[in-house]
């Protein structure tokens, strides 16, 4: 059953929409992040315009997001103090972002840019996610795992304006998590992600927090960013199609509370190890299209022709 998308100028099946937006937000759920970084690529896969998909797909994450998050408060698992710090840098991001998004689609660069952004950014969180879970793993199933401290010293503590985290169990300075939040709002507009792919393992290994309270507090924070981006988009870009965003909704709100329940079975260990690996698949899928010959080489000189 095909329906047409106003915004996006394609029509595409209803149930496969429905069965992504499902599969992406069991992810959202299980791993703490809004899904993002998959959905829009497989989006941009599906022949949705890259500025379309990054502006709806914003959309999409608020729902699943919200989903995820109140099965994991009602389990006690969000820092709603370190979430509000996050919030508020994610904010300032989300007004950066819009403005160089709107900056580039004026240029015609917008496609390009999001693309090379998401080879970038997901090679590089990917590729040190996999090695750390990876040794994580084999030092366990070795026997010699060695547990960490969860209040290890870096530079960052010793910067100022310290505030207490009573659910996470730090005293830390506010600063840290501000531009975490700020460049995960940056990331929300741009790439059209809830940035949790790079918030979750910079609230475990820079923050210190503990892994079960970094998947829901992630979530609260990603709630918030990404549905300002979302009004943002709608208003500077007029990118966001509701059609499209309403079907994923409804299959993402049904996907993370199942995803949140087989998240609580697997160790922290296993979940950024699946994490990367699959950050790491888009990485690559990505990678290669963009260094791959185009099918329809024709596009370009016909164009111009009919000028």
């Amino acid at each position: 059953m095909q329906i047409y998308l106003p915004i996006a100028e394609i029509s595409v099946s209803i149930f496969l929409l429905l069965g992504m937006g499902a599969g992406v937000g069991f992810l959202s759920g299980m791993f703490g992040v809004g899904g993002g970084f998959l959905m829009t690529p497989l989006l941009i896969f599906l022949g949705i315009p890259p500025s379309v998909a990054v502006a709806t797909e914003a959309n999409q994450i608020v729902a699943a997001s919200v989903s995820g998050a109140l099965a994991h408060w009602r389990r006690r698992n969000v820092d709603i103090k370190m979430g509000l710090v996050l919030l508020a840098g994610g904010l300032v991001g989300s007004v950066i972002g819009t403005q160089i998004f709107t900056w580039m689609k004026t240029l015609g660069q917008n496609d390009l840019m999001i693309k090379i952004c998401y080879v970038v950014f997901l090679g590089i969180i990917g590729g040190l996610m996999f090695f750390e879970s990876a040794r994580a793993l084999m030092r366990q199933r070795a026997g010699t795992t060695r547990r960490r401290k969860m209040r290890q010293h870096y530079w960052v503590h010793g910067l100022p304006f310290k505030m207490r985290f009573k659910r996470s169990k730090l005293y830390i300075s506010a600063l840290p998590p501000l531009a975490v939040g700020c460049l995960v709002g940056i990331l929300a507009a741009i790439m059209g992600v809830g940035g949790g792919f790079i918030m979750v393992p910079a609230m475990i290994y820079l923050l210190g927090m503990p892994t079960a309270v970094v998947v829901g507090t992630s979530l609260f924070q990603i709630t918030f960013v990404t549905a300002a981006v979302t009004i943002q988009h709608s208003y500077y870009t007029q990118t966001v199609d509701v059609v499209l965003a309403l079907l994923l909704l409804i299959g993402a709100v049904v996907g993370a509370q199942f995803g949140t329940r087989v998240g609580l079975y697997l160790k922290g260990e296993q979940l950024r190890f699946l994490l990367a690996a699959m950050v790491l698949a888009v990485c690559i899928k990505l990678g290669f299209d963009l260094v791959t010959m185009p099918s329809d080489l024709f596009s370009l000189s016909s164009d111009l022709a009919g000028h």
